[in-house]
C-alpha cells in the first residue's frame, strides 16, 4: 500500500482522496451493523426466545469491546490507523454474516462479541481519522454529510429488507450472510484501491489523560450511559409491547434513516452557525422530553404511532452528537486525537458494560422506570453542556477556564 501525505493526496482523482475513503467506510459499516440491528430483536425473540433480561445481557456483552477500545492504542504500535480500521471493518462483516449460525444464548453472545470488536475498534479509528483528515472549519458540515452517507447505506439495506422479506420469504440466515459479506468485501476493496494516507501530525501512541479535557470525558460518559438505554430497550419495546414484525420494525428504521439523511447535514450547519454549546443544550433538552414521553407509553397507554414518532425524533436529536466531536477537535492538541479517541470510546462505554444487564432486570418489573432513568441522565448531560464555552479553544475548554497566552512575536 503506497503512502501519501494529505497534500500529495490532493493531487489524486476525487474518488481516491482521503475524504472519499471516509465516505466509503462510513457507508460500508452500516450495511452490516444496521441490518444486524434491524433483525436482532425479532431474531432473538422468535428464534432464541429472549426476554428482557437476556437482551440486557446481550448488549452488555456487545459493549465490552467498546470499554476495551483503549486497546487500540496498543495495536497502533504495530499497524497504521487506516489499516486497523479496515481490518476491524472486515471482522464486523464476517461476524455479522455468521450471526444466524448460532441460534442459542451462548452462540449469540459469542458472535456478538466478535462483531462488536470489529464495530467498536472501527468506530474508534474512524472518528480519529475524521478529526485528523478534515479541516476544523469544514468539520461540522463534512461530519454531517458523512453521517448522511452512512444513513443512505442503511436506507438501502432497509429498503431491501422491507421490499423482499415477506415477498420472497427471506430467512435471517440469508440476510445476515448478504449484509455481512457486502461490508467485508467493501473493506477489502478500500484496502486495495486506496493508498496509505499520512496524517499531518504524528499521533501519540500511549494512553493520554489530560485534566483540561475533563468536561469532554464527562460528556462522553453520560452520552454512553444515556444512549445505551435507548439502543437496548427502545427497539426491543417496539417488538415486545407492540408486536412489530421484521418488515414493520425495519420500515420504522427506514423512516428514521430518511429523516437522518435530511437532518444530519442540516445539524452540521446548525453547529457551524450556533456553536457546540447551544447545539448540545438543544439536543439534551429534547432528549429529556423524548425519554419522559417514552415513560408515558406505559403510564397513559399511548399507541404504536406515538412510540414510532418518538423513535424518529430521538434519532434526529442524535444527529447533533457531532457537536461533541467538533468540540474536542477545537480544544485538542492535534497529536492527542488518536489516543484520546480511544480513551473517550472507553469512557463512553463504562456504563454500557453494566447498565444493559442491570436494567434488563428492572425492565421485567417496570419498563417505564428505565426511560425515566434515561431522562435523568439527559438532565445531567444538559447541566454539563452549559459548561461548554461559546468559542472553545485550547485553554478555554470550559466556561471557567481562560485561553492560553499567545506566543511572543
Amino acid at each position: 500500500m503506497k503512502t501519501m501525505t494529505l497534500p500529495e493526496a490532493a493531487t489524486l482523482t476525487a474518488w481516491r482522496r482521503p475524504l472519499a475513503l471516509l465516505f466509503l467506510m462510513a457507508a460500508a459499516m452500516p450495511i452490516a451493523f444496521s441490518t444486524w440491528s434491524a433483525l436482532l430483536n425479532n431474531f432473538v425473540i422468535e428464534v432464541v426466545a429472549f426476554d428482557g433480561s437476556d437482551i440486557g445481557w446481550l448488549h452488555t456483552v456487545r459493549e465490552i469491546p467498546g470499554f476495551l477500545a483503549i486497546g487500540v492504542i496498543g495495536l497502533l504500535l504495530f499497524m497504521k490507523e487506516q489499516v486497523l480500521g479496515l481490518v476491524s471493518l472486515i471482522l464486523l462483516g464476517v461476524a455479522t454474516a455468521l450471526t444466524a449460525q448460532f441460534p442459542s444464548l451462548g452462540g449469540i453472545l459469542t458472535i456478538t462479541m466478535l462483531s462488536s470488536i470489529g464495530f467498536h475498534f472501527f468506530e474508534t479509528v474512524n472518528q480519529s481519522l475524521q478529526l485528523q483528515w478534515i479541516d476544523k472549519r469544514r468539520a461540522p458540515q463534512m461530519l454531517g454529510w458523512i453521517m448522511a452517507a452512512g444513513s443512505a447505506a442503511t436506507l438501502l439495506s432497509y429498503v431491501l429488507i422491507v421490499s423482499t422479506w415477506r415477498a420472497f420469504d427471506l430467512s435471517f440466515e440469508l440476510v445476515y450472510w448478504v449484509s455481512g459479506g457486502a461490508t467485508a468485501l467493501l473493506a477489502v476493496a478500500c484496502f486495495l484501491l486506496y493508498p496509505q494516507f499520512e496524517s499531518p501530525e504524528p499521533q501519540i501512541k500511549r494512553i493520554v489523560l489530560r485534566r483540561r479535557y475533563w468536561l469532554y470525558y464527562a460528556l462522553q460518559f453520560m452520552s454512553g450511559a444515556r444512549r445505551q438505554i435507548f439502543v437496548v430497550f427502545a427497539g426491543f419495546m417496539m417488538v415486545e409491547r407492540f408486536g412489530l414484525e421484521v418488515h414493520e420494525i425495519t420500515a420504522l428504521f427506514l423512516i428514521t434513516l430518511l429523516s437522518n439523511m435530511v437532518f444530519a447535514p442540516m445539524m452540521g450547519r446548525v453547529v457551524t452557525l450556533f456553536g457546540e454549546r447551544r447545539a448540545l443544550v438543544f439536543e439534551y433538552a429534547g432528549l429529556i422530553v423524548v425519554f419522559v414521553s417514552y415513560g408515558g407509553l406505559y403510564w397513559f397507554g399511548w399507541g404504536v404511532l406515538i412510540a414510532s414518532a418518538l423513535y424518529v425524533v430521538d434519532h434526529i436529536f442524535f444527529a447533533l452528537s457531532l457537536a461533541l466531536k467538533t468540540y474536542f477537535q477545537k480544544i485538542a492538541d492535534p497529536k492527542d486525537i488518536a489516543p484520546t479517541a480511544a480513551v473517550a470510546f472507553t469512557i463512553n462505554h463504562i456504563a454500557a458494560v453494566f447498565l444493559p444487564a442491570l436494567l434488563g432486570y428492572l425492565w421485567l418489573s417496570s419498563p417505564s422506570s428505565v426511560f425515566v432513568l434515561a431522562a435523568c441522565m439527559a438532565c445531567i448531560s444538559l447541566i454539563l453542556a452549559l459548561l461548554v464555552p461559546r468559542h472553545p479553544v485550547p485553554g478555554r475548554e470550559t466556561i471557567f477556564s481562560r485561553p492560553l497566552p499567545m506566543p511572543a512575536q
